[in-house]
C-alpha cells in the first residue's frame, strides 16, 4: 500500500537527513497508514517494495523480477547500476547506515528486501565488514518497524554456518545440512550474518514482523555456474576442497526467493524464518554421498542423498514460502 506523501527532501542529494529529523515524518506516515486502513484504501493498490543493494548483482535481478510481477520498486544503493533500471523504478541514493535516509527511501513501501552488504570478509578491515553489515541490517529493520512495514526478506548466507571463510579447514557436522545446523563462525563476515539473523529475530518478536533470512549459497548465472563448476572440480582434485559441499543457486531462483518471502509474509505471516536457498543439485558430477564419505569422513549422513543431489536440506523454504529451485547448470535454457 502506498500513501501519497512527498519525502523527497529526505533523500535529495543536497541534504543529508538525520535520524532525528525523520521522526516527525515517520509519525506522519503512520498517521496516514492508520487512516488509509480505516478507509479501505489498501484494496486494488499496487504494492511498493524497497530493495537495498539494488545495484548489485542479485539486487538488479530482484528489481527485474519484481517489476515483471507488477510491483513498484524503490531501488536503494550508494552507487548507480552499470545498466539503467527498467522504466518506472525509483532509484534512490542511500547510505544504509543512516536511519533517516533509509526511512526516506522506505516511505510508502509495503515490504523491504534487504540485500545491501559487503559480500565477503576480504578487501575491508574486519571492523568495517562487521559494522557495515550489522549496522545496515539494523537500520533497515528499525526503519521498517517505525514505518509499520511488517514484511521483509534479508540476505543471509551459507557463510553463516561458519565453514566457508574459516582460516583453517572447518566442515559441516552432518548432511543434509538443515537450518538447525550449528553456526560455527571464525570470521567476521559469517559472524555479521549470524548477528543479522538475531537482529531480525528480535524485530519479529518485538513488532510481529515476518522476516525470512535467506541463506544463499554461491549465486551465479548459468554461464557462471558452468565456469565455477570447472574450478570446483579442479579444487576438489588438487586439495579435496569440501567446506561448501559444492553448492550454488541460480540467480533467478535467488531473486524469486526474495519475492516469495514478502508475498508469503502477506498471505500467511510466519515470523522469523532462516531458510536455505540452494539449487537441488551440486556443481560436480560424482555422487554427493560418495564425495562426502571421501572428503569429509567424519560427517554424519542423516538421510539418503541420491546421485548429485545437494548436500543441503531445502525443504523449509518450500514449506514456509513456497520456494523450490527451478534451474540447474546441467539443463539447457
Amino acid at each position: 500500500m502506498r500513501f501519497p506523501l512527498d519525502w523527497s527532501h529526505l533523500y535529495h542529494n543536497t541534504a543529508v537527513p538525520t535520524a532525528a529529523g525523520a521522526c516527525g515524518e515517520i509519525l506522519r506516515v503512520l498517521h496516514h497508514a492508520i487512516d488509509g486502513l480505516a478507509n479501505g484504501r489498501e484494496s486494488n493498490v499496487v504494492e511498493h517494495v524497497l530493495i537495498t543493494g539494488a545495484s548489485g548483482k542479485l539486487g538488479q535481478m530482484t528489481v527485474k523480477d519484481l517489476v515483471e510481477h507488477g510491483y513498484e520498486v524503490h531501488a536503494a544503493d550508494r552507487v548507480r547500476p552499470r545498466e539503467p533500471y527498467v522504466e518506472g523504478v525509483r532509484a534512490i541514493e542511500t547510505d544504509l547506515l543512516d536511519l533517516g535516509q533509509v526511512a526516506g527511501a522506505m516511505a510508502g513501501c509495503d515490504a523491504v528486501i534487504h540485500l545491501g552488504a559487503i559480500p565477503n570478509p576480504n578487501g575491508h578491515a574486519d571492523e568495517v565488514v562487521f559494522c557495515n553489515n550489522t549496522g545496515a541490517t539494523f537500520a533497515v529493520l528499525q526503519a521498517a518497524s517505525l514505518l509499520g512495514v511488517k514484511r521483509a526478506a534479508i540476505a543471509s548466507s551459507v557463510s553463516a554456518y561458519g565453514t566457508a571463510w574459516a582460516p583453517n579447514p572447518l566442515y559441516f557436522r552432518y548432511a543434509p545440512v538443515d537450518e538447525a545446523h550449528p553456526l560455527m563462525n571464525h570470521d567476521v563476515y559469517g559472524l555479521s550474518k549470524e548477528v543479522d539473523e538475531r537482529t531480525a529475530e528480535m524485530f519479529c518478536r518485538r513488532n510481529g514482523m515476518s522476516i525470512a533470512a535467506l541463506r544463499f549459497h554461491w549465486i551465479g548465472t548459468r554461464e557462471e555456474q558452468i565456469d565455477h563448476s570447472r574450478r570446483i572440480r579442479e579444487q576438489l582434485r588438487l586439495s579435496g576442497e569440501a567446506r561448501a559441499i559444492w553448492g550454488y543457486v541460480d540467480i533467478r531462483d535467488a531473486a524469486r526467493a526474495c519475492r516469495l518471502a514478502i508475498e508469503m509474509g502477506r498471505e500467511r505471516p510466519f515470523g522469523f524464518a532462516p531458510l536455505n536457498i540452494m539449487a537441488a543439485d551440486t556443481l560436480v558430477d560424482q555422487p554427493t554421498k560418495d564425495l562426502l564419505r571421501t572428503y569429509v569422513p567424519d560427517l554424519e549422513i542423516r538421510s539418503p542423498i541420491h546421485g548429485t543431489q545437494s548436500g543441503f536440506d531445502i525443504s523449509a523454504a518450500k514449506r514456509v514460502i513456497g520456494w523450490e529451485p527451478q534451474y540447474s547448470w546441467r539443463n539447457e535454457e
